[in-house]
């Protein structure tokens, strides 16, 4: 038997925490520990797993918060920083020792580092990036999503500019600027990237695309999209009106050899009575090829990760749950060697979440 811990952010001023049973596919609600308001993303420290960092999804004074965590996910308050701006929906601790965090609601981004150890912020020489105004697609302002670690770059999808902006570090920690970026189809608001084999999958909002092009070597600004398709299923009920999220690649395994992409989808309008769906891909001879459509359920899928985070015995599954909607969090299990996916626990004592973090008990 193999007991995982999730932790599962959003928009409440507090992380729950729940324990996965994998014998006997039991998902139990186990406490809630306060945070700052919104902590809408939650992510592990990438070496630490007893670090845990979270945004404060708050406009118009974001913040950065970090904790300690315990047995069953118990979680202590150890700091806070302000983000650089207004509405963080993402953070990610860098392997550098900085943590990044990017404001939707002011087109900024922040790349704040630690003192002596990963707990502790040092914001004094920590620069706000901001980005440009578009000049092109539906936006208008910047609107910046995630921020993704690539080597030494940092890279920050914006779905208000259609780009995904490449970030260099110039001296100490925490100064940042823009050294590059690659173009995205105009409109198509890029929101959450993977890049895996050294290409680059984009997972674009507005457009409710999934697109697959060569990561280009710097300062190359963009390589051809290979492969650009459509995440949302083929029935549409009448008003509906979709709007991608989240992109996953777990890594090959032995019981799971095909590196799958998994894609969520937001029906913001007339939902379908089977919820919204998780889109299976397979990139065949550089082709993105649709291998299931998985309906979930739930109501705007904004957040799911996979339990290969958790280690052993956790790649055979994936978390999920709606932003909206009282249908709580599921587990699915990855079937047919991960072309698939079968629901098999629910809890909905809380009826939303919005990110989750996976740990082995």
């Amino acid at each position: 038997m193999v007991n995982f811990t999730i932790l599962a952010g959003g928009y409440t001023s507090y992380i729950a925490s729940y324990m996965f049973n994998s014998e006997t596919n039991n998902l139990t609600y186990l406490n809630q520990y306060i945070t700052g308001g919104n902590p809408s993303w939650i992510i592990s420290h990438p070496t630490n797993k007893s670090i845990l960092y979270a945004t404060n999804e708050n406009v118009p004074t974001g913040a950065l918060q970090s904790f300690t965590v315990g047995p069953e996910g118990a979680l202590t308050l150890v700091d806070t920083a302000y983000s650089g701006g207004s509405g963080p929906p993402y953070c990610g601790g860098l392997s550098t020792g900085q943590v990044a965090i990017a404001n939707y609601g002011s087109g900024t981004a922040r790349v704040i580092p630690t003192t002596t150890d990963p707990l502790h912020f040092s914001t004094n020489d920590s620069t706000i990036v901001t980005f440009p105004v578009p000049t092109t697609g539906t936006q208008g302002v910047s609107e910046p999503h995630m921020a993704y670690q690539y080597g030494e770059e940092l890279l920050i999808p914006d779905k208000g500019n259609d780009k995904i902006w490449r970030l260099g570090q110039n001296g100490s920690p925490g100064n940042f600027s823009v050294h590059g970026q690659i173009a995205q189809p105009i409109g198509s608001g890029p929101r959450h990237i993977q890049i895996y084999e050294n290409q680059l999958y984009t997972v674009h909002e507005l457009a409710s695309t999934l697109t697959l092009q060569d990561f280009p070597a710097y300062p190359n600004f963009s390589t051809p999209l290979i492969s650009n398709v459509s995440i949302v299923p083929q029935y549409q009920p009448a008003g509906s009106s979709f709007a991608g999220a989240e992109v996953l690649i777990p890594l090959p395994t032995a019981e799971f050899p095909t590196p799958y992409i998994y894609t969520s989808n937001r029906n913001t309008g007339v939902q379908d009575p089977r919820g919204d769906t998780i889109a299976i891909f397979e990139n065949v001879n550089n082709q993105l090829v649709l291998r299931n459509q998985v309906y979930t359920g739930l109501d705007q899928i904004r957040g799911m990760m996979h339990g290969q985070q958790a280690g052993e015995g956790g790649d055979a599954y994936i978390v999920a749950a709606g932003f909206a909607g009282t249908a709580g969090v599921k587990v699915f299990k990855r079937t047919e060697g991960g072309a698939n996916l079968e629901e098999v626990a629910v809890n909905t004592e809380l009826p939303t979440r919005t990110s989750f973090v996976w740990l082995k008990q």
